[in-house]
């Protein structure tokens, strides 16, 4: 063992890690995890991204981060730290949003539960855990609320594709037909009583995110019991290979790509989620600013006309092979198939229709600007 790696930390383990090795898992290091990245056993991840489009799969995102405020003050704190209203949510709804710094960049993107009248329950990202609470703890000591990390308290498991409903119903006493998408409720789960059970996702599907308690008995039998029940709709095991070219598809922003610290509101498309009619937050007054300056750069999706795959951080040329922007997520689309990509480009190139290069391997490969997102989920009939 090397000097180096004597002193490195150890990688962090959700509950369910045991299980992902026994099943054979490939294993990355995802923002100081342990994670599956994709499961052969499943046949990888294409056939994991397309069993979630067409069937169902299911997820350990146990590694994602919970922060609750639950006070008198609760809902004054949430609205000055989110850029979102959450004044909106009714008791059981849940919202988009973002935790924004002075200048309006990313401290994170968040979802946003109101789990009770005085009650609010935030799901941040892995790789932001501790700067995040730090961050919300510091922002809300003047409000009338307490503010707790629950992170390490939840194995939440994300069951997602068009018959998680059927999956999840038949291991539940919740009725699933009564929650609304982006709404929560709470049931019996495999046993388990008063289970938070939201019908949020990151895959562009419909489907579900289970809290279980964290200990490793209940979070594996409950992870088995989904895995066997599953059997008879096709359910798989999938990794963060899968999640992130099913995220893509659907053109869901990750931190340090598509949003960050440098990155604000405005230029990474997300103005929707932006409620600037509300009383004040943190970053409001530097959004305005910005607005009213225009942005220099814009978030497209791109799709490859030529042969290749513009990956994260490629370069993105114009026609003449200046330098322009750079591409911040892509991959190959396993259910599209096709070459797709998201990148920051000045305004003047980001209308659809309009083509780019892309510097793969020295060579600028061509690219038109195409709708996004790249894949909308088919509409009940």
């Amino acid at each position: 063992m090397s000097a180096d790696s004597a002193t490195m930390p150890a990688l962090r383990k959700t509950a369910l890690h045991a299980v992902h090795r026994e099943m054979g898992a490939k294993m990355v290091d995802f923002n100081g995890w342990d994670m599956p990245v994709e499961y052969p056993c499943s046949g990888g991840i294409i056939a994991e991204h397309n069993a979630v489009r067409t069937g169902v799969g299911i997820f350990d995102v146990s590694h994602m981060g919970d922060i609750r405020l639950a006070g008198p003050q609760a809902l004054a704190a949430v609205q000055h730290i989110s850029m979102n209203d959450a004044s909106r949510l009714a008791v059981g709804q849940a919202q988009y949003s973002a935790l924004l710094y002075p200048q309006g960049t990313f401290v994170d993107d968040v979802v946003v539960h109101r789990l009770g009248e005085q009650e609010y329950l935030l799901v941040i990202n892995a790789g932001t855990r501790e700067k995040d609470y730090d961050w919300v703890r510091e922002n809300t000591r003047q409000f009338d609320c307490r503010v707790e990390n629950l992170s390490d308290e939840y194995t939440q498991i994300a069951i997602q594709g068009p018959k998680a409903v059927n999956l999840l119903q038949e291991i539940t006493d919740a009725d699933l037909a009564a929650v609304k998408f982006y709404w929560v409720t709470r049931g019996t789960v495999s046993g388990l009583s008063n289970i938070l059970i939201a019908r949020t996702g990151y895959t562009g599907e419909d489907g579900f995110e289970i809290y279980i308690p964290a200990d490793e008995v209940t979070s594996v039998r409950t992870w088995n019991t989904i895995l066997e029940t599953g059997k008879q709709f096709g359910c798989v095991a999938c990794g963060l290979g899968s999640r992130n070219t099913l995220r893509l598809e659907a053109r869901l922003p990750l931190y340090g790509h598509e949003i960050s610290d440098t990155i604000n509101v405005w230029e990474a498309g997300l103005e929707r989620f932006c409620k600037m009619d509300k009383p004040e937050f943190i970053g409001r007054a530097a959004l305005e600013k910005a607005k009213t300056q225009g942005v220099r750069r814009t978030l497209v999706g791109l799709e490859m006309v030529e042969r290749g795959i513009a990956r994260d951080g490629y370069k993105v040329q114009d026609e003449g092979g200046c330098e322009i922007g750079y591409v911040t997520s892509g991959s190959f689309a396993p259910f599209l198939r096709k070459n797709i990509a998201l990148a920051y480009v000045p305004p003047e190139f980001s209308a659809v229709g309009s083509t780019v290069k892309v510097e793969i391997r020295g060579q600028g490969v061509k690219a038109a600007v195409v709708p996004t997102p790249f894949y909308k989920r088919p509409k009940k009939a």
